[in-house]
């Protein structure tokens, strides 16, 4: 499967220049693919190649202030009606009168608000993981431990991730966050705790970048050792 003949370039939306990876010529339509909260357009990149292959435009942005996208100026200020506002900049620059919305559970949030907000916009919505509701996410019967709460807490998440290289903090994520357990941390545990593996076995602090060998990777494919590198456009680039 060749992510290389996946394209990069970046948008000026609103001040900030966000990252946007497409395929395909869209003879059928858009499919906007919309990333999780701990995630990037990587994510999608098979969705991407499948949807391109069947005749569709794949377009997966890095929301505003994740991956190879611009922090915004002030973070703490920065809503989901931000990612919205941002999304009808990208579909209008890219000169798509419509798309279809994708979305995981972080990415839900902005596809439901956006197909509320801009109905002429959308032919459809498919969400993973969070349905739709009119209200507010409640996360309040959840213990202490959920991995948001832990990680709202300010410099929490920095010191966790710290303790290791950011090859074992991505492989870590999406171990985690392929289970259908939401991880929950133990009092004086941290969520990168959680991971199958020992901090020794998926790099340790020491670890520095280049290629790797991605577990998770490995597992969509059915088989060890698929090899994963820095491509210096996307991020990333699979052999």
């Amino acid at each position: 499967m060749d992510l290389g003949k996946i394209e990069h370039s970046h948008l000026l939306v609103r001040g900030l220049n966000l990252h946007i990876a497409q395929i395909g010529t869209g003879q059928l339509g858009t499919v906007i693919f919309l990333h999780d909260f701990l995630e990037i357009w990587y994510t999608w990149r098979y969705q991407m190649l499948a949807v391109a292959h069947a005749g569709f435009r794949a377009v997966a942005p890095d929301f505003r202030g994740y991956g190879l996208s611009d922090q915004p100026p002030e973070p703490e200020k920065a809503s989901f009606d931000d990612l919205v506002d941002d999304l009808l900049r990208i579909l209008d620059a890219l000169g798509v009168p419509k798309a279809f919305l994708v979305g995981k559970d972080f990415g839900a949030f902005p596809a439901y608000d956006f197909a509320v907000k801009h109905p002429d916009r959308v032919q459809g919505v498919v969400n993973r993981g969070i349905p739709y509701s009119p209200t507010a996410f409640d996360s309040k019967p959840l213990p202490e431990g959920f991995y948001i709460y832990r990680w709202r807490e300010p410099g929490r998440a920095e010191a966790d991730f710290g303790r290791i290289s950011a090859t074992a903090v991505v492989r870590n994520v999406y171990i985690l966050f392929s289970k259908s357990e939401i991880p929950i941390a133990a009092e004086g545990q941290e969520i990168m705790d959680l991971a199958d593996h020992p901090i020794s076995d998926i790099g340790g602090a020491d670890a520095g970048g280049g290629s790797h060998n991605s577990p998770s990777d490995a597992a969509d494919h059915g088989r060890e050792g698929l090899r994963v590198e820095d491509s210096g456009d996307g991020g990333v680039r699979e052999e």
